[in-house]
């Protein structure tokens, strides 16, 4: 066993812990290396009275409750669009939005910062970023050239020039600098480290006794009398949640599409001018030899490299027709090597810059001088070029129908949704009005609450609308809610025509689910007792146990134990050995375990060895940027002024509801 300083105790603490929150440990790298992108417009998102409430504050500076809506209404949508199939209630929790909050000091935290050090980014680092940037990089036409009109579209709805879109980026980008030194140059001491992780890797051979509830469910008797008490004690788990029939309005692209009606010389005039981007694009056919050299060899083996490509490209353009030949006997790509080199048909974005630059200004026939690429030296033959072919306008009726309806239903939202924002609130008492007036249709729903049932999705699973329902304004008055926005284009509004409060159900409504929960909490109770005096018997007559064969357990090999009970063999004084351990583990009953050894923890490899060091020193540097952002948060005087919401809340509240 290992004697530990304080030092090497927290150490073990801080890699247990991350262990066994690797998604907690993921997450927190991701808010505090590696700054998110999000494209903050610098109008705000107007929420009327909360405009200028202050719910943090970065250097004598306010975050207003209109910016952190804005960002979380913008995280939302960014998250929604990468990962469409998202349930949409876990990016609008309590948990989640005051997640963003804290991603919005974190930011000004940075920033401040980065001012504070005179960090800047120089406009050819900035360019860099922009080329590589995704988002931009989706606004690209097929020659490669930037869609200027479309990059501008981009920025503007987000309420920003170019310009103002690119300082942005330039000042992100100087944030960055902030911690990107400190979490690239973490290190811990060999020694230390290897003293925790061989302590957390550390096994011990056990042998186990549990003492489980179901085991003793069957000797439970109760009387009317035993539940009858029970369920007083307990009324608040026998609650059924306030429940509301609703009447409800929906405003989406989907409605407005079909009030659309686009007539025929739209139709002909937007073929006309796209008929070529709508039939596809130009693919071409190219065979290659590669000559592989990758950006890790050294100079001298890239030149051998050169030359050999430059020695075949003489052989290819001596005689053209032995190229397949030259590219089957040479040719370092094992893919297309047996094949003559050749690549099939692709079309512009399928391959590396260099190569695709190439292949796309070569005429067909022709052989390429050697190109560059991040794999090596390449030398192309086109073989054929397969120009899209043109469709018909009958042919794309339905599909430039199906845009053009798009295209005006996305234009005429805004103007619509302001109707109907306007609508539901000027006319609280009924949606009649509002769906008239736009063509809508008024849906119905019963049996509503507070939270969505398991399995629930759309508008009536959002938790916005859902929280609006219930407000005091709409249960007391059955007004209109304001329109609340569900989805990206869809605006909701709900008014209550029903209402029935919460209530405590009668005993003879939950007699069945008061007997079973009372039954397992008399089982577990006599589980523990029974384990208890087996604890005390068997360790003042060790000779007496009876125990099952020995297993290795350990925090990687839990044989699946409970957590509480692995932490106690792992605790157990290694002085001691044998020694007996219980463990009161609640509802699950009691378990005893008998630890007899320590065995020490070896890798199974030098390789396997060097990577447990290599992700004890990433974690270290991750708590180390950890409590230097911690220093700079009070640096700068950050603090944020509404409440934490407490963990689990929201999943507290719907099995309340339940």
């Amino acid at each position: 066993m290992f004697a530990f300083s304080v030092f090497d105790t927290e150490s073990l603490r801080m890699f247990d812990f991350v262990r066994k929150h690797t998604k907690i440990m993921m997450g927190l790298m991701f808010l505090l290396i590696i700054p998110s992108f999000v494209l903050f417009g610098l109008e705000g998102y107007n929420r009327s009275q909360d405009k200028g409430v202050a719910v943090a504050r970065v250097a004598g500076r306010d975050i207003t409750q209109a910016e952190w809506d804005f960002a979380h209404k913008n995280e939302i949508d960014r998250v929604r669009e990468s990962m469409p199939t998202l349930d949409i209630k876990l990016l609008d929790s309590p948990e989640a939005r005051y997640a963003t909050l804290e991603r919005l000091m974190r930011d000004r935290v940075l920033a401040a910062s980065a001012d504070k050090l005179k960090l800047v980014t120089s406009d050819a680092r900035l360019a860099r970023d922009l080329q590589q940037n995704p988002t931009i990089a989706g606004l690209r036409r097929p020659d490669g050239s930037l869609d200027l009109e479309r990059y501008r579209q981009l920025v503007a709805s987000q309420g920003m020039t170019p310009d103002m879109f690119e300082a942005q980026v330039r000042a992100d980008l100087s944030s960055r600098q902030v911690l990107a030194s400190l979490s690239s140059s973490g290190f811990t001491p060999a020694a230390g480290a290897n003293v925790a992780l061989n302590a957390f890797f550390e096994k011990r051979e056990v042998q186990v006794v549990r003492f489980t509830a179901a085991d003793f469910a069957g000797k439970v008797v109760l009387s009317d009398a035993d539940m009858e008490a029970f369920y007083k004690r307990n009324e608040a788990q026998f609650q059924a949640p306030e429940q509301a029939s609703i009447e409800f309005l929906v405003l989406d692209l989907e409605t407005i599409k079909k009030s659309l009606v686009i007539n025929e010389a739209d139709l002909k005039g937007y073929y006309e001018q796209n008929a070529a981007r709508l039939s596809g694009q130009e693919e071409r056919r190219a065979s290659h030899i590669l000559i592989s050299a990758p950006k890790t060899a050294s100079a001298e083996e890239r030149q051998k490299a050169r030359a050999k490509a430059d020695e075949l490209l003489a052989s290819a353009r001596k005689a053209p027709d032995s190229f397949a030949d030259l590219a089957r006997k040479n040719s370092q790509d094992t893919g297309s090597a047996p094949n003559g080199g050749d690549l099939d048909y692709f079309a512009r974005g399928a391959m590396v810059k260099s190569f695709e630059d190439s292949a796309f200004a070569m005429k067909k026939g022709d052989i390429s001088d050697v190109v560059e690429s991040e794999f090596g030296y390449h030398i192309i033959r086109l073989t054929d070029i397969r120009a899209p072919k043109m469709k018909s306008f009958e042919e794309m009726r339905g599909q430039i129908e199906t845009d053009l309806k798009k295209q005006q239903a996305q234009r005429k939202f805004a103007e619509v949704a302001d109707a109907f924002t306007n609508g539901v609130y000027e006319q609280s008492d009924s949606l009649k009005p509002v769906a008239e007036r736009l063509k809508l249709e008024v849906q119905t729903a019963s049996n509503l609450t507070r939270t969505p049932a398991p399995g629930a999705t759309g508008v009536l699973a959002h938790p916005k609308l859902l929280s609006a329902v219930f407000a005091p304004d709409a249960v007391e008055k059955k007004r209109n809610t304001e329109a609340i926005e569900t989805a990206a284009n869809q605006l909701v509004s709900a008014r209550i025509v029903q209402y029935t409060p919460a209530r405590t159900k009668p005993f003879s409504e939950v007699k069945d689910a008061v007997r079973v929960q009372l039954v397992a909490e008399r089982a577990a109770e006599m589980a523990r007792k029974e384990g208890a005096v087996k604890l005390a018997a068997w360790r003042a007559s060790p000779a007496s146990a009876e125990l099952p064969p020995a297993m290795i357990v350990s925090r990687e090999q839990t044989q699946q134990l409970p957590a509480k009970l692995i932490d106690a063999v792992l605790r157990a004084d290694p002085a001691s050995l044998p020694a007996l351990v219980g463990v009161d583990l609640g509802a699950q009953g009691f378990g005893i375990a008998r630890v007899n050894k320590i065995i020490a923890f070896e890798p199974a490899t030098e390789a396997a060895r060097r990577q447990n060091l290599n992700q004890y020193n990433q974690l270290w540097s991750a708590a180390e940027v950890l409590a230097y952002y911690n220093e700079l948060k009070g640096r700068f005087k950050a603090e944020i002024l509404v409440a934490k919401p407490p963990v689990g809340a929201e999943t507290a509240q719907r099995a309340a509801a339940r």
